[in-house]
């Protein structure tokens, strides 16, 4: 439970069009604890996964079940960093990220789906210490991230939601899939 609840929903220009998308799929509630329930809702997901689901993608050139997950990781740990630096007070722009790009480049042929539910609870840890222990004014704090406003409450909301989504696609296009 956050020692600083979030003060509600990421407000109207605290973050670009794009990511509302995603949080408008969040819940309402205390983000910190929303992100924590959706530690155990996401690593029970995956773990119950064959090993041979791992490596399903629906259609040719979408990512398998492992680069998901691995593509779940790094918008989170993209998304916490823009939060710490928003919250620090740092008005540096920050830049963008090819998503493509960082799930070509991300190996995980050699990794199981075991270490990246490792690697995703460490990540999702890290991300609600962050937020458990902000002000509001730290939440509130309002930044620039990929040329858009941001604020680490809706950057904490783009997290969760951007999750979602991809539980969605997997439910929607890869469990029909799975042996």
């Amino acid at each position: 439970m956050s020692n600083y609840p979030s003060s509600g929903r990421p407000a109207s220009g605290t973050s670009s069009e794009y990511f509302r998308k995603y949080i408008d799929l969040v819940p309402d509630g205390d983000i910190t604890e929303i992100l924590n329930k959706q530690e155990d809702a996401v690593a029970d997901y995956f773990s119950k996964l064959s090993e041979s689901d791992w490596e399903i993608s629906y259609a040719p050139g979408k990512w398998t079940i492992k680069q998901t997950l691995l593509h779940i990781i790094d918008v989170e740990r993209v998304m916490a960093y823009r939060a710490l630096a928003i919250s620090r007070g740092d008005q540096t722009p920050l830049p963008g990220f090819d998503q493509d790009a960082y799930a070509e480049l991300g190996t995980i042929d050699h990794r199981s789906g075991a270490s990246l539910i490792g690697e995703y609870r460490t990540v999702r840890k890290a991300s609600v210490s962050l937020f458990e222990n902000m002000l509001p004014a730290d939440f509130n704090r309002l930044g620039t991230a990929s040329q858009n406003p941001a604020t680490p409450l809706a950057l904490a909301y783009i997290i969760g939601g951007h999750e979602l989504h991809h539980l969605q696609i997997l439910e929607e296009k890869y469990a029909p899939l799975f042996g």
